[in-house]
């Protein structure tokens, strides 16, 4: 409101004006008026500040005042990040004078005196970093022992997640195969890439295919890079010498599959098998040479010798020379092969050479079941060559006493399945054994071809994924984990030889719980025998 309003207004007297003379009569003379001032029709009236007002106008002050004394002082965000910075700089300084040290105590020390790498995990490292200094080492800080009994280590078993990689851990299977490993940490990468394997799986769809799978297993199998002509060059050579007994064979592999018979051609599975053999032939060639050369010079340098000992010549026959592996010499007829087992294993043998002994080193050769084993590759490859170079790395470095001789390998594998049941389940191992039931008459093809031979095939796949990752002879535990998971029908069969003909389907997770929990239960002698059993 304006002055000119109240001037205006009838119930309040005009400031300008005495009281007296505004009570006075009217007309009469104004003596004592105040003549009025011009007012400035802008001028407004505003209303005082209330008390409010006055305590935010403190605030302000008061936290400006604090902000300008902490101005000159680093904010508490600063100074952790100036100590995190000081911290990863004094462990860069302390690694790279390690790393200067071992190389100078390598070059000039004795190796039984020069220090020795440690393997340090790469989640301990990344974590040290990012602890505060004053904080004590916690249990939750440790790496989780999950997967400690499975693999092989010093007595035969690995910490499976004591080297992972923490930047893997935080990638998808599918990008650490594109990108490979954060930082070139292969190993830890790899171990990641096997948790993840064991605890997600490879995703693929309801007939158990996967774009990831083949390459997967090709990195799992430590498979060589092979180019495509060479394997078409195996292709073009011809028969080999096994392809009668492949052609044997190939027409009844996984007849009862119809996701099989749908994408493998039994065209495709004789090539891959016929490439296999002629690389195992042409593996026994060159050893062959390698051994004449080898008999000759030895034979040319211990002539002198011989005629030394004339005497000792004539006291004991010539024996032939030991061969590489066994320790001593010894002739088939001197260790016959008369048992049922090595009549058939002699019988799925097929040896161009002649040989009925199995010898560690020698070359494999084709035997019966082998085209079941390389079914899954075809299957789960992209061409044949991928699904080749697997196959052949997996019979060569994983399973050589599978395929060699008299298959030793797998009578061994049927013993410790045996010997696994009786330490694991002694009453079910009991009542096989009463019925005259050991796993050479009922395990023998699932030893053989890695429970291959046990539909449906998408489940054998996520079976083969966790078998590629922790190791093929784990193969053993899953047969006696089958058996297990049936075992209140094996009790209570009358005939429990028609229920172990043919074994269940098979429930590839269920089968991989029970593994892990039988793991932990047997010693580790057995357990590093089954490490070795296929070598």
């Amino acid at each position: 409101m304006t002055l000119r309003d109240l001037y205006q207004s009838e119930k309040m007297p005009s400031p300008t004006r005495d009281p007296a003379g505004s009570s006075g009569a009217g007309g009469g003379a104004g003596v004592g008026t105040i003549p009025s001032l011009p007012l400035n029709s802008a001028l407004q009236l505003h209303r005082p500040p209330s008390p409010g007002t006055h305590r935010a106008l403190r605030r302000l002050q008061s936290a400006h005042s604090l902000g300008a004394k902490a101005s000159s002082q680093p904010s508490l965000i600063s100074q952790q990040r100036f100590q995190q910075q000081q911290q990863q700089q004094q462990f860069h300084q302390q690694h790279h004078h390690h790393q200067l040290h071992h190389q100078y105590s390598a070059q000039h020390l004795p190796p039984s005196l020069a220090p020795q790498p440690r393997a340090a995990s790469p989640v301990r490292r990344n974590a040290s970093i990012n602890r505060s200094p004053q904080r004590g080492r916690a249990n939750s800080d440790a790496p989780v022992p999950m997967a400690q009994q499975i693999g092989g280590g010093g007595t035969g078993k690995r910490s499976a997640l004591s080297r992972r990689s923490l930047a893997a851990d935080n990638m998808s299977l599918d990008r650490l195969l594109r990108d490979g490993p954060p930082g070139g940490d292969i190993d830890g990468a790899l171990e990641s890439a096997r948790y993840k394997i064991l605890d997600q799986g490879i995703k693929s769809d309801s007939d158990g295919m996967s774009s990831l799978r083949i390459y997967v297993w090709l990195i799992l199998l430590n498979a060589p890079v092979l180019e495509t002509d060479s394997y078409l060059a195996l292709i073009h050579r011809g028969a080999s010498p096994a392809y009668s007994k492949i052609r044997n064979d190939t027409f009844r592999t996984l007849t009862t599959d119809p996701l099989f018979r749908r994408r493998v051609s039994e065209a495709s599975l004789i090539r891959l098998l016929n490439a296999v053999a002629w690389r195992l032939h042409d593996a026994r060639e060159e050893r062959t040479k390698d051994h004449q050369q080898h008999a000759s010079a030895s034979s040319s340098g211990g002539s002198r010798s011989r005629q030394s000992l004339p005497a000792m010549s004539a006291m004991s026959p010539e024996r032939p020379p030991s061969r590489p592996g066994t320790g001593h010499g010894s002739t088939p007829s001197t260790h016959p092969a008369s048992s049922p087992a090595a009549k058939r294993a002699r019988a799925l043998t097929l040896t161009t050479e002649g040989s009925e002994t199995s010898v560690a080193g020698e070359p494999g050769t084709y035997v019966q079941g082998m085209n079941v084993l390389a079914a899954p590759f075809l299957y789960a490859a992209r061409s044949e060559a991928e699904a080749f170079v697997a196959f052949h790395q997996l019979l060569t470095r994983e399973l050589p006493g599978y395929i060699r001789g008299a298959m030793d390998g797998v009578h061994k594998g049927l013993a410790l399945v045996d010997k696994v049941l009786a330490i694991v389940d002694p009453k079910l191992s009991m009542h096989l054994l009463s019925k005259g039931l050991t796993a050479e008459i009922y395990a023998f093809p699932s030893v053989l071809t890695l429970c291959a031979c046990t539909p449906p095939l998408p489940e054998v796949l996520r079976l083969w994924d966790f078998l590629f990752a922790y190791g093929p002879h784990l193969n053993i535990l899953c047969i006696v984990a089958q058996l297990i998971l049936i075992r209140t029908k094996i009790m209570d069969s009358p005939s429990p030889n028609k229920l172990l003909r043919s074994f269940p389907p098979l429930q590839a997770d269920q089968i991989k719980q029970g593994t892990l929990a039988l793991v932990r239960k047997i010693p580790d002698d057995v357990y590093a025998d089954i490490v070795r059993h296929a070598q």
